[in-house]
């Protein structure tokens, strides 16, 4: 073998590394176990692909799972607010349970997903229709199976009589602090939550992500602040232990939430986040013009492998 077939082989080889099967960057340029804010970006825009191309059918059922698996993160928080009803500090150390069931599993998460879709959006890979789609689908699963598993834990005999009552508390606190409070305090947990998805895009191990999933979600428990599915798994379990009426709880409880979370999300990371980057595009995909990003639903590409690619320039997706 001649020195030359040496040199291509240890560029493909090179090549390789520093690609994933879908092209996003699976290596810094400058320092390979470390990315740039171009790379993040592009390995954001690489998952998003998938994401927003998934039938309905595996968005929903997805959905569906990530929001039964809400559950253990509010069971968690029950038993520690019940044994440490004093220590904010201690009480929230199960709360990330269920967090990191999902994202490390990935199921799909309403406020998970406030990152990587908007990112192909702001990139005039997908259109909003597209993008809504996404959001409406998986929300509806979640909510779906937080009030799945909210129901299993109000009947099923799981809790102590003590911790019945503790897990109703967290939603009359809710209601105590008022609408624009719990709206403020669901705006910063937005920003952790978009925040986790752009920092487990940059990290390259299993280790590394249970670490930002953990951190991040402890201190959403640990400071008070709220999050949407966990929020929704709160009021259905608070209805169905208690006499409430579902219209106040849900306006003026898990709406400000919902609002604080996605506003947070978009706008407080995305946004921030999409403005760093030099808006390297990928996948290489043609740019939607601007009648297509607002009434179409072209958006994404569909793989048949992870490392094989259609030569498209867009999909339409059922």
């Amino acid at each position: 073998m001649s020195d030359n077939d040496d040199e291509d082989s240890r560029d493909e080889l090179r090549e390789s590394l520093d690609q994933a099967a879908s092209g996003a960057p699976a290596a810094g340029w400058a320092v390979r176990d470390r990315f740039s804010a171009n790379e993040i970006f592009e390995r954001v825009l690489a998952s998003a692909t998938e994401e927003i191309a998934a039938s309905k059918k595996r968005l929903f059922f997805s959905g569906l799972a990530a929001g039964f698996a809400i559950v253990l993160t509010f069971l968690g928080h029950t038993i520690g607010v019940e044994m440490f009803p004093n220590n904010r500090f201690l009480s929230a150390i199960l709360y990330p349970v269920g967090f990191i069931y999902i994202i490390l599993g990935h199921y799909q998460l309403y406020t998970e997903n406030t990152l990587p879709p908007v990112a192909l959006v702001l990139a005039r890979l997908a259109s909003i229709p597209l993008l809504l789609r996404v959001w409406g689908i998986v929300l509806v699963g979640n909510v779906v199976g937080a009030a799945l598993g909210a129901y299993l834990l109000a009947h099923g005999g799981v809790l102590s009589p003590e911790a019945v009552q503790t897990g109703a508390t967290f939603v009359s606190t809710g209601l105590d602090h008022g609408w624009w409070a719990v709206f403020n305090r669901a705006l910063f947990a937005g920003w952790l939550v978009a925040g986790v998805v752009w920092l487990d895009h940059a990290a390259r191990d299993t280790i590394s992500r249970l670490v930002i999933i953990y951190i991040s979600f402890y201190l959403i428990a640990a400071t008070d602040l709220y999050h949407v599915i966990t929020a929704a798994c709160e009021v259905f379990y608070f209805l169905l232990v208690t006499d409430a009426g579902l219209v106040i709880v849900a306006y003026e409880y898990w709406l400000p939430v919902f609002l604080g979370n996605t506003i947070g999300g978009v706008f407080l990371v995305t946004l921030v986040n999409y403005a760093q980057t030099e808006q390297s595009r990928y996948p290489s995909i043609r740019e939607l013009t601007l009648r297509e990003l607002v009434f179409s639903w072209y958006g994404g590409r569909e793989t048949s492998s992870p490392s094989q690619v259609p030569d498209n320039d867009k999909s339409e997706n059922e």
